[in-house]
Parts: structure tokens; sequence; C-alpha cells
């Protein structure tokens, strides 16, 4: 369910392996005559792709992908309650929910009972995805089928590591958007890729306490969902996040048109570190940044003057 550019890219990636897709879809009409997203231009829909506007054409399959914005996902939950008793939902979106302040994996619980949770994230691009180039992603699911669920969504281009850590999987995916608009701001302001490199170490260890805090193993944000999604989303302009904070660090505006999960992540993260007690200054600062509240300068200059520590 979303038909944006990675719901399309999984879908186009299952359907190549013969496997019968279907594709739901807000406004389907151009991609099913045309046979190609307009979000992934020169990528042809396989034949097993089905694609529609009928959310009731998905009652016959028993895992579904929620690949919509984070900030959709619980309208998108209570829209349909009757589609997921005794489903599998497989969130494939990256944030925290402003209204509820809690991931994806939360919002399933609440909003569909009945429906077993699971978390798909990780660095992949939906381009590279919907070009066949090989990517590993993690899939966190806690109930006992989770390595059928492993096995039926791994493709021959598409390797999933099993976690049953949901917290530390989807936080992973989530904090990583808010480093990655600080990295693009450092570098578009000018800083030098030394200046990169810090904010991405730093910003490593903000990741690992937050989560750690909200009851995450810390371990989990080492791999393919924290620091594999972080070195990818803090080092390419395929990365929505990162272009935006190349445009915030040259002075431009957020471009309206793109959904930046890292700004709504990082007001919600802001709140919750606050409330907790938890030390998340590049949160902060990103917050802030994003707000209109500071400059890149002004933000660094609070960072470069915090007391010194320990490492």
């Amino acid at each position: 369910m979303g038909a944006g550019a990675f719901g399309t890219a999984l879908a186009v990636t299952l359907a190549r392996t013969g496997q019968e897709v279907t594709l739901w879809a807000r406004d389907p009409g151009t991609m099913h005559a045309r046979r190609e997203s307009p979000r992934l231009p020169g990528t042809r829909l396989p034949a097993a792709l089905q694609v529609t506007g009928d959310a009731a054409a998905l009652e016959r399959s028993d895992t579904i992908l929620l690949a919509v914005p984070m900030q959709a996902l619980s309208p998108l939950l209570a829209a349909h309650p009757g589609l997921w008793p005794g489903r599998v939902l497989v969130a494939c979106c990256k944030g925290i929910d402003l209204a509820r302040l809690t991931g994806p994996s939360r919002l399933i619980r609440d909003l569909a009972p009945g429906a077993v949770p699971a978390v798909l994230t990780g660095p992949g691009f939906a381009a590279d995805l919907a070009r066949g180039l090989p990517t590993a992603m993690t899939l966190a699911c806690a109930d006992p089928g989770a390595a059928a669920l492993q096995a039926r969504l791994s493709t021959p281009v598409l390797r999933l590591y099993l976690s049953d850590d949901l917290t530390g999987a989807e936080l992973g995916g989530a904090l990583k958007n808010v480093i990655a608009l600080a990295a693009g701001a450092v570098i578009g302001a000018g800083l030098g890729d030394s200046a990169r490199a810090a904010t991405m170490t730093r910003g490593f260890a903000e990741m690992t306490r937050a989560a750690a805090h909200l009851g995450a193993r810390p371990e989990t944000l080492t791999g393919l969902s924290g620091f594999g999604d972080l070195v990818l989303t803090c080092t390419s302009e395929q990365s929505r996040n990162y272009r935006s904070g190349l445009a915030l660090g040259r002075g431009e505006a957020l471009d309206p048109a793109l959904t930046v999960e890292g700004a709504a992540t990082a007001r919600a993260m802001a709140r919750l570190a606050e409330d907790a007690g938890i030390d998340l200054p590049i949160t902060r600062a990103v917050a802030a940044l994003v707000a209109g509240e500071v400059s890149v300068r002004d933000a660094l200059a609070a960072l470069m003057a915090r007391p010194l520590k320990q490492e």
C-alpha cells in the first residue's frame, strides 16, 4: 500500500520473482495504463504486478507492506479497520508519528489489533532497488513466523537480515534522517567533510543513546537499520533528507514538494528527549534549524561551545 518511489520499487522487486503482487495507489490510472510509475521513470511494471485503487483487492493477501510516509500511516490504518486483522503488516516507513510520538510498530499494535507488526528498514534507495542493484536491509519482527516472512520477502537482489528488536530497527531508520539533515546542512554551508564525519559520528552516538533509553538494544543500531542507513543517507544526494539539509545549509527553504521525514522526526524526538531528560544536542539543533529558529552557523557555534567531555 503506497505507490511512491519506494513502495513501487518494492512491488516491482517482489513481482520480478514471479510472485503475484498487488500495488495499491491513490490514483492508479496512469500506472495501470502505461505500466510505468511517474516516480520511477524508465522502470516497467512486471506482468505479475497488479495496480489498483481498491483496498478491497488486498483482502486476499496475508502480508501487506505499508509504504506510505510516516505521518500518513495513522490515517491509513484508521481508514481501513476491517482489512488488518489476521494479517502481517510490514511498515516500510521511517519516522516518529508527531501526534502519538511513537514509531510504526506501536501504531500498528494500537490501530490494527489482531495484526502482526513488522518493520522493513535499512539502507535501500528506491532507484537502486528498481534497477535490480544488490541491496541489504533489516526485517524486524518478533512473531514466531518471522523466518518465513524473511524468506518470502527476500529476492536475488534484496537480502533481508532478521531482527526481533522492532524498537531498535525503527528508531535507527527514523533517527538517521535527522542526522542526514544535519550532515547535509554542514556540507551545504561549506563546513567541509571533516565536519560531516564528526556530525555522523556524534549523531550515531545520539541515535544509540536515544534508542537505548526508549527500550531498544544498542547493538541493533550498529546494523543495517542504524549505522548502515546512516552512512547511506549522509553521503548521497539520492537521500531527500540529505538534499534538504544541503538546501538549509545554503540558506534556502525546504522544498514543500519533498516528504522530509527527518524534519518531523527531529521535532518529535526533541519533545521526547526533553520529557525524558535525554541529551540530544544535534537533534535539538536540527529541530531548531528546520523551524527557522537558528542558522547553521549559530547551531554549529552552540555545538562547538558545549563543555569538553570524554568520548
